[in-house]
């Protein structure tokens, strides 16, 4: 019998042990997978949306957080202080084009939607947005909407239909071509409708500047800063204080996962500890037959790796199977709508994979050394006479 047949015979013999051995290591990785899955899912939104938004520099409230910076780059309402006279201090200075929001929610058959209060003319220029349907607004003073695509798509709308807003029926005048963005999930309304159903005359969330020459980024922020009281950070400060709060939390995530892979690593010894004394007789007599201590050792290593190749293989499709059903029904808030809104929060390149499963079998391995030690040093009288 070869030394593979007789590792896969010592597994199959005890089902049930390692069942439950394989379902240990199983979720301890499929936890890892589901919290890096999610995790990778949230960076590369938050890079996405960071270039989708289009501002080298983001005019925000006095004292914002990076709460706040991170509510911008989803769509998730904001607070609304910062007044048109405030705006048009901004546009003033030469060198830049500033175009204001107003973000704000609504719901649509019981599921939240964003909301954001434009510029329509400024905000086509700035966004360079094409409609894949129906027609864009006219003017600053209708009373109408345009939608994103997936917007359009969960709820079946199209031009010619009606979205409640703050109580008001709003005709849908136009729906945009897909971006791949946030845009695709937000309902657009001229600025100044926007502003009267959710009694936010003359204010706005935050504006988005785009500078004519990055080599003066430094320049433009205090010019702005002189011209208005208000806070600004640059798109890479934004970005770097947002990935900041995402790498502490996706740590912490790990961390967890970390237990789960560690209490399987226990697992793994005990049922490992638990077939040197169950075949202490099988091990004499392998040695009987010439079998050294390099080959029981290497019997009980082969053994415990399968369990973390077996064990992985079944994490990594659990987690991925999971973390894809799992983001749409995560709970709306402005880290995890990233993942809702990307519609591939499940999605994991080679490497992952590979490095999961690799960290799957050196965990079993590690695991098992002690065991497949203590099996080799057996005696051959002992491991005979053993009842």
């Amino acid at each position: 019998m070869t030394l593979s047949k007789l590792v896969i015979k010592n597994i199959v013999r005890r089902r049930g042990r390692a069942f439950f051995t394989l379902l240990g290591i199983t979720i301890g990785i499929a936890s890892f997978v589901t919290f890096l899955s999610l995790g990778g899912g949230l960076k590369r939104e938050i890079h996405r949306e960071s270039s989708a938004l289009g501002a080298n520099l983001i005019v925000t409230p006095k004292g914002s957080c990076a709460y706040e910076q991170v509510s911008i780059l989803t769509g998730e309402q904001l607070p609304t202080t910062i007044t048109m006279d405030e705006v048009a201090k901004i546009r003033s200075i030469a060198g830049l084009i500033a175009v204001p929001f107003l973000t704000e929610k609504t719901a649509i058959a019981n599921r939240p939607v964003a909301v954001n209060g434009i510029q329509p003319r400024e905000m086509k220029a700035y966004k360079n947005w094409d409609l894949s349907d129906g027609e864009y607004f006219s003017g600053d003073d209708e009373t109408a909407a345009v939608i994103g695509a997936v917007v359009a798509g969960q709820f079946s709308l199209k031009p010619g239909s009606f979205v409640t807003v703050r109580g008001e029926r709003l005709p849908v005048k136009g729906v945009l071509k897909e971006t791949g963005s946030r845009d695709d999930l937000t309902i657009f309304l001229p600025l100044p409708l926007a502003q009267r159903l959710y009694k936010a005359e003359d204010r706005v969330s935050y504006v988005a500047v785009r500078i004519d020459d990055l080599a003066r980024t430094d320049h433009y922020i205090e010019k702005i800063k002189e011209a208005v009281s208000l806070g600004v950070v640059s798109d890479k400060q934004m970005l770097k204080s947002v990935l900041a709060i995402v790498g502490t939390v996706n740590i912490t995530l790990q961390l967890i996962a970390s237990v789960a892979i560690l209490a399987a690593a226990f697992g793994i010894i005990n049922t490992m500890m638990a077939a040197t004394y169950e075949r202490k007789r099988e091990i004499g007599i392998l040695q009987a037959m010439g079998a050294d201590q390099r080959t029981i050792f290497s019997a009980f290593i082969l053994e415990s790796g399968l369990y973390g190749l077996l064990g992985g293989a079944a994490g990594v499709i659990t987690g991925v199977v999971f973390s894809a059903v799992a983001a749409p029904h995560i709970s709306q808030n402005a880290f995890t709508t990233f993942v809702k809104g990307s519609g591939n929060g499940g999605m994991l390149d080679s490497g992952v994979i590979a490095g999961s499963m690799a960290l799957s079998v050196t965990v079993a391995v590690l695991s098992g050394l002690y065991p497949a030690w203590r099996a080799a040093r057996l005696s051959p009288v002992e491991a005979i006479n053993y009842e």
